[in-house]
């Protein structure tokens, strides 16, 4: 008993926490077994090309316009109402799709449901900042990104497997009805597990009076991780078609690289939340952003299988200090309005970096080899301005360097 309470304490798994990360794996599974094979759906249904791009831009797009508001109405309503705000709206997407078989109607659902991920994040993070210490806050947000792994990892298996017994158009609907299901159990253990703080807070809706709010020392992580991003998206599409057309790889290893990539992400998390939690977050920080730097590099010399099995390592290990800079952004925002602070940094990140992809595309059509080296000078750049200048605790004004 003892020992279980000390792996519990460790691990910091207070019951909100426990809650959350259940919610996390019920509504990340029903989501993932049936949104990697939306594409063939669409075209099962009659729609083409451009219903499956606009799916992918849409996928994109809210992704990052989801953020902001996500946060507000955490901050508004607190994270316990918030989740199970965004946990219904899932579950409305989910709804459309299986009652409505066309390519429309699930163009329309998707706008529901893909928003979960990204607009349940800054609720998320603002209920581990709430919940636990300050020494514990990078190993709940380790928890929490280990844990959405595993629905990442089994969902699309459950898929398939759904697809392979029943067909494309009853196994995705079944598998969105196992989701709606999955969805109702998750708003059931929100409502009985996660506690919700004393009072909640008049939330800041305009974006730039919430910028106002946000410390030098975060806007510097923000620009560097920018930077950083720039690096990550620019070859991010044509890693596959590098892979498989130019090294000349089968779809299998492909798969098997991408395995590669996750256990390795996952196998590092609790680790280095362990130490990041007991030192200064900023060494872990620069290291990640040193990982995701060098990974077009090594890519640009990677020929062979077992070069991109080392290429696939080195990305998986770009999550090293993924947790810790969610964790020094929750540190460096201030309190009351984390979750808002939370969603604002994404917001701008992910608008801004969403133009990389276009970017990435003129660069590859000049050559591979400048998409990566490109890719790996931006995030040299990112690295060199954060270990320069980046701080883990809000610069005073007569201090700030920019």
């Amino acid at each position: 008993m003892k020992r279980t309470q000390k792996i519990i304490d460790f691990l910091g798994l207070k019951k909100s926490v426990a809650a959350l990360l259940t919610m996390v794996i019920l509504v990340g599974l029903g989501e993932k077994m049936a949104e990697r094979f939306l594409p063939i759906y669409l075209m099962a249904l009659g729609g083409g090309a451009y219903a499956i791009g606009l799916l992918n831009g849409m996928n994109n797009l809210l992704g990052a316009l989801y953020a902001y508001p996500g946060g507000y109405f955490s901050d508004r309503f607190g994270y316990k109402h918030a989740l199970i705000i965004f946990n219904i709206i899932a579950m409305i997407g989910y709804l459309i799709v299986i009652l409505f078989p066309t390519w429309i109607a699930v163009i329309i659902g998707a706008v529901f449901f893909l928003s979960w991920t990204s607009i349940s994040l800054p609720a998320s993070m603002s209920l581990v900042s709430s919940v636990l210490p300050t020494n514990k806050r990078t190993m709940g947000v380790s928890l929490h990104s280990f844990v959405r792994r595993v629905p990442m990892a089994l969902g699309p298996i459950l898929g398939g497997t759904l697809i392979t017994l029943y067909g494309i158009k009853t196994g995705i609907r079944l598998a969105f009805g196992i989701a709606l299901i999955l969805g109702l159990v998750s708003l059931v253990a929100q409502q009985l597990l996660i506690e919700e703080t004393k009072e909640t807070q008049k939330a800041e809706i305009s974006p730039l009076k919430m910028f106002s709010f946000m410390a030098t020392s975060l806007k510097l992580l923000l620009l560097s991780d920018t930077l950083v991003r720039f690096c990550e998206q620019i070859p991010y599409a044509f890693v596959v078609v590098w892979c498989l057309k130019r090294v000349g790889i089968t779809p299998v290893d492909f798969g098997i690289l991408t395995a590669i990539e996750m256990v390795t992400a996952m196998f590092i998390y609790i680790p280095v939340a362990y130490f990041a939690d007991r030192s200064s977050k900023k060494p872990f920080v620069v290291i990640t952003f040193l990982f995701f730097s060098a990974f077009p590099l090594v890519l640009t010399f990677s020929h062979t299988l077992r070069a991109l099995i080392f290429a696939f390592i080195l990305r998986g290990l770009k999550e090293f200090g993924e947790p810790t800079r969610k964790a020094l952004i929750l540190d460096l925002a201030p309190e009351g309005k984390k979750a808002g602070i939370f969603g604002l940094y994404y917001l701008i990140r992910d608008v801004i970096v969403s133009l990389a992809a276009f970017g990435g595309a003129f660069l590859w059509k000049i050559s591979p080899q400048t998409n990566f080296i490109v890719a790996f000078g931006f995030g040299l750049l990112g690295t060199f301005m954060f270990w320069r200048f980046g701080r883990e605790t809000p610069i005073p004004k007569r201090m700030t360097p920019l």
